[in-house]
Parts: structure tokens; C-alpha cells; sequence
């Protein structure tokens, strides 16, 4: 297929998958409430510093951290290994693969779509930070919200490539479903979803850097709370988008792979 012909079937694909969010904004809304642990979190983290600040952590830094986590968590999200599991099973991936256009491009766009109906939880929410916290909650300079949008989409790169990469094993095994929740505790731990990172000791924050789930959660949200200067920000960011590069380079071979494996049996 070309580059010519998917770009050409690309604002398609975005009115469909739109359309589908809108259709199923009831199972949206089921999503939202089923990532409310940060705001859980975040009651327990003001109270435990209500006596004493954590860290450089004190009650407002908390709520501006954790409904940023909220907000962050809505966007840099994906299904498609759930999905790939889904249509293998079912048989319908068959029907994907006949047509002119990658289902991973079909899986992208159609988690893409979605952003605006996102964004309608997503923006009130850093609002009510602000008028909770202050202007403090948000970042204070252009080029600081530039990176927020850099570091957003860099976050929901490497949720989406990583649920294609391990998607992609149901191609060997026959489902991966497994492997999904294994990286999702793992998410939990390690990305500054359930704390932030920078609380935990030192040995820890430094094997976490060396993770891919920081860079999901984590960074776009100490970006969004505008947390760095300019070259830490360009460091973090240079090292998500590296583990963008890694899990593109792993979710491509793993596809390939898979859909060779798929062929070759009939499906």
C-alpha cells in the first residue's frame, strides 16, 4: 500500500472513528470512571501531607499532580492490543487485512478520533486544577505548553505502539491478554500513575528512567504541571521519543511477523 493512498484515506477514517466515539460515548464514560485512581490517590497523598509536606510535595502540589494525572491519562491511552486480540479471535482481522489501508494506521486513527471527546474531560479538569491551585497548576510559558503537546503525544505513542507490540503475540500465543496485564502492573508501578516518581528512591527513580512507562504517564504530566527548565524538559523528552523509536522498531517486526504467521495459517 502507499503513502499516497493511506494519506488520501486518512480525514475518512478520522470522520468514521469520530463518529464511533460519538456513538459510544457511554462506553467513553465508563472509561473515565474507570481511571478515577488518581483522584483516589489524591486524597490519600493530602492527607498524608497535610501535617508535613512530602518531599517538595505539600497539599496544592498534590492536587495539581494527580488531576493533571487524570487529565494526561485520558489522551495517552489505547485499546489496540485488546482490539488485536479481539478481531484475531473473532476472525475479523481477515477482513482488515484486505483492505488498501494497514489496520495499525486504522487502530491509530481511530484512537486519534477520539482526542476531542477526550479533550471534553481532559481540559475541564486542568481548569478546576487551576482554580483549586492557582496559575501554578498549569505551565507558565509558550514554549513549556509546546512540550506539553510533544510530550502528550509522545506518551500516547508509546501506549499505543506498546498495545500493538504485545497485541501482535496473540499472533504465536494463543491470546496475549496476559502479557496486557502484566504491563499494566507494571504501568501502575512504574509511570507516576499511582505516586509520583520522584518520591521513590533514588536507586528506583534510576531504573524507572531506564523504563518505557515513565514516559507514558510521568512526563507528560511533570510537563503539564511545568515541574522543568528548558533542558531537562529537552532531555526527557528526547529520551520518550527514543521509546518511541524502540517500540515502533518492536511493534513493526512483531506485526510483520505475526500477520506472515496469520497468513501462512489461513486466517
Amino acid at each position: 500500500m502507499s503513502a499516497r493512498t493511506t494519506l488520501r484515506a486518512f480525514p475518512t477514517l478520522l470522520r468514521v472513528g469520530f463518529a464511533e466515539a460519538v456513538a459510544y460515548r457511554a462506553e467513553m464514560l465508563i472509561w473515565v470512571l474507570s481511571t478515577t485512581m488518581p483522584l483516589v490517590n489524591m486524597v490519600l497523598w493530602m492527607a498524608v501531607s497535610r501535617e508535613a509536606p512530602v518531599g517538595r510535595f505539600g497539599e496544592a502540589d498534590f492536587i495539581s499532580y494527580f488531576l493533571a494525572t487524570f487529565a494526561v491519562r485520558q489522551l495517552a491511552t489505547s485499546w489496540a492490543a485488546w482490539l488485536i486480540n479481539w478481531e484475531v479471535k473473532q476472525g475479523t482481522l481477515a477482513m482488515r487485512l484486505l483492505r488498501p489501508i494497514s489496520p495499525l494506521w486504522a487502530y491509530a486513527v481511530e484512537s486519534i478520533a477520539a482526542f476531542p471527546m477526550r479533550l471534553m474531560v481532559a481540559v475541564p479538569v486542568m481548569l478546576l486544577s487551576v482554580a483549586l491551585v492557582g496559575q501554578k497548576a498549569v505551565p507558565q510559558h509558550a514554549w513549556q505548553w509546546g512540550f506539553v503537546v510533544l510530550s502528550v503525544i509522545g506518551g500516547w505513542a508509546v501506549a499505543f505502539l506498546a498495545n500493538v507490540a504485545i497485541g501482535a503475540l496473540c499472533f504465536f500465543l494463543e491470546s496475549s491478554q496476559k502479557v496486557l496485564e502484566v504491563w499494566l502492573v507494571l504501568f501502575f508501578v512504574c509511570s507516576g500513575y499511582m505516586y509520583p516518581v520522584e518520591l521513590l528512591p533514588p536507586t528506583l527513580r534510576t531504573i524507572i528512567d531506564w523504563l518505557p512507562f515513565r514516559y507514558q504517564i510521568g512526563v507528560p504530566v511533570e510537563m503539564l504541571t511545568g515541574v522543568y527548565g528548558w533542558e531537562e524538559s529537552l532531555r526527557l523528552l528526547a529520551a520518550q521519543w527514543a521509546w518511541v523509536a524502540v517500540l515502533g522498531a518492536l511493534a513493526a517486526v512483531t506485526w510483520k511477523q505475526g500477520v506472515r504467521r496469520f497468513a501462512a495459517f489461513g486466517g
